[in-house]
């Protein structure tokens, strides 16, 4: 997978906005000794993610099975079929929830190390530029699992079904394969989970919430000046002809602009007045005209994720101006 490229490392100087040192999230970054145990328990969970995005991607659901069984409910044949479909699927389904719970720890455990004093967030991004990495490729992973379940209705489909039979099982005493799997206190997580719009998104804000809300010991700014120095160096690479006339690939588009608007959503769920204000240390409208310089179809994911999961984007403090280019 190609990542933000080499050629970051001047990067920091060209944006003025920031004006920080280079905090390059280098293509070939090695982890150095101090990195190694979080970067190899983060590498254990990203092995995984490609494999994960693979069976969204092919999940099709059992739309067909469950409307038959509904339309004929005396149909014991029709009804076990729609079981029999069904039960598989919401085994994937609790897979892909359980591998948010993985994500969340290790997101929580880079913003750990991406974080702790004595050292600036700029300087950490130029330290272990492979913990920057992996962050950066936990927010693109995130960014196309939520884009694939949002135009995936089954998913939400087969599980309310899943859940509409097991009660009515439980009821009539009839005994449930695949109740093990996923019982009743687990099925309850999942629904919260996949009724959010940005599954994923959602667990990681609340993550990044929850470490600043326990780590009070840790100034609030080295976790948004982290967050936000990774949101400007993916709009300048974006935006400066320069940089991106150095990509080899378009996924290298697609990679900067899923990091720019993780790193936007989280630093909007964090900071106590947003992205979205002029206080905000994230040029937003500099990233939201990235965004629109883009081909439409392929970025609508993306400005439907900072419509509606960011926090403070109909706050008073929003300029109508930023708004406007959000509608």
């Amino acid at each position: 997978m190609c990542v933000l490229g080499t050629e970051l490392e001047s990067l920091g100087r060209a944006d003025r906005r920031t004006r920080t040192e280079s905090p390059a999230l280098a293509e070939d970054a090695q982890p150095t000794e101090s990195e190694k145990e979080i970067y190899n328990q983060v590498n254990v969970v990203l092995k995984d993610a490609e494999g994960i995005l693979e069976d969204l991607q092919s999940y099709r659901g059992a739309g067909h099975e469950i409307r038959e069984a509904i339309q004929h409910p005396a149909d014991d044949k029709l009804q076990e079929k729609a079981w029999g479909a069904v039960v598989p699927l919401v085994g994937k389904l609790k897979k892909f929830y359980e591998f948010s719970q993985r994500l969340e720890a290790a997101l929580r455990g880079l913003l750990g190390a991406l974080t702790s004093t004595p050292y600036s967030p700029t300087q950490h991004l130029e330290r272990e530029q492979a913990l920057a990495k992996q962050f950066a490729e936990i927010l693109h992973f995130t960014l196309r699992f939520d884009e694939l379940k949002m135009t995936n209705p089954a998913i939400q489909n087969d599980f309310s079904y899943y859940r509409r039979t097991l009660s009515r099982m439980r009821i009539n005493n009839v005994p449930a394969e695949g109740e093990n799997e996923v019982n009743n206190e687990l099925a309850n997580r999942m629904s919260l989970f996949y009724a959010e719009a940005t599954p994923m998104l959602k667990t990681l804000s609340d993550a990044t919430t929850k470490f600043v809300s326990e780590n009070k010991n840790l100034p609030i700014e080295n976790t948004t000046d982290c967050l936000s120095t990774m949101a400007s160096v993916c709009r300048v690479m974006l935006e400066t002809p320069e940089y991106r006339s150095r990509f080899t690939n378009e996924e290298t588009v697609s990679f900067c602009l899923r990091v720019m608007v993780g790193v936007i959503i989280l630093y909007d769920h964090v900071h106590p007045v947003g992205a979205f204000a002029k206080t905000s240390k994230i040029d937003m409208k500099g990233c939201i005209k990235v965004l629109k310089d883009q081909p439409p179809n392929s970025v609508e994911g993306l400005l439907n994720a900072l419509r509606y999961t960011t926090k403070h984007l109909n706050d008073e403090t929003t300029s109508k101006q930023i708004r406007s280019m959000l509608q």
